[in-house]
């Protein structure tokens, strides 16, 4: 009492069948015939994005000194694009040692290091025995940021071309000033520097490599001097039995 009728769905069913009898309907058609065999093909893969977009072409840098050191004061330099001075390394590039700095100082003048980080990097360098005439010294960032400071979004491609730039000059002694030029090794101890030597097979030879704090930061932190004479005569003299 009071429920709705339940209708029967096979009658109904029947009955449309029945409508389109009726009316001359007794085939499914269509404008164009039909292979009901057939096999349905597979759908068209997707197309690759090698197919659509060409591969980028991997970049070659120079495989000289000379022409690497063209292409790095260059237009297609990084540091084209910042409108401040560039300096180039300086002293012999075939130097048992080579030093490598972050970014020329802002007393720079004439060359790389002329100013009181400089003088001061003289007076260590001296102390065993070498010069800025002996040794061959090279920034990773040929111009200085208007910071001061490598930017991070810089920082990973300058570092490549550091060691680039390394790898051409196979050095015996690799002296290395900072944090930032710290990193152009593959596996470092963080930082601050340790007292610890490195032998590395990294760069087309076996060199020997040390860590220590930049001349500017002594300059500031007279204290850590110590430190950095131990750095320094480390790499000199080698691991002391």
């Amino acid at each position: 009492m009071g429920g709705e009728p339940v209708q029967d769905w096979q009658k109904l069913a029947a009955s449309a069948l029945e409508w389109w009898r009726d009316a001359g309907v007794d085939m499914l058609v269509e404008d164009d015939a039909r292979d009901w065999l057939a096999r349905t093909p597979p759908p068209a893969a997707p197309e690759t994005v090698g197919e659509v977009v060409a591969a980028t072409p991997v970049e070659t840098l120079p495989d000289t000194i000379e022409a690497f050191l063209a292409w790095r004061t260059g237009e297609a330099a990084p540091e084209a694009e910042w409108h401040t001075p560039r300096f180039v390394p300086t002293g012999p590039i075939d130097a048992e040692w080579v030093v490598v700095t972050d970014v020329p100082e802002a007393e720079d003048s004439d060359r790389l290091l002329s100013g009181p980080a400089g003088r001061l990097l003289d007076k260590m360098l001296a102390a065993v025995g070498q010069s800025r005439e002996s040794v061959h010294v090279v920034p990773i960032a040929f111009a200085r940021p208007l910071t001061g400071r490598i930017s991070p979004d810089d920082e990973a491609r300058l570092i490549e071309l550091a060691r680039h730039h390394l790898d051409l000059l196979q050095p015996k002694m690799l002296f290395l000033l900072g944090q930032s030029a710290s990193r152009v090794l593959d596996a470092t101890d963080g930082w601050p520097p340790n007292d610890g030597l490195r032998q590395i097979n990294q760069f087309g030879t076996m060199t020997r490599a040390a860590v220590s704090y930049h001349p500017r930061w002594l300059l500031e932190r007279p204290a850590v001097k110590r430190e950095a004479w131990k750095h320094l005569l480390l790499l000199s003299r080698g691991p002391t039995e």
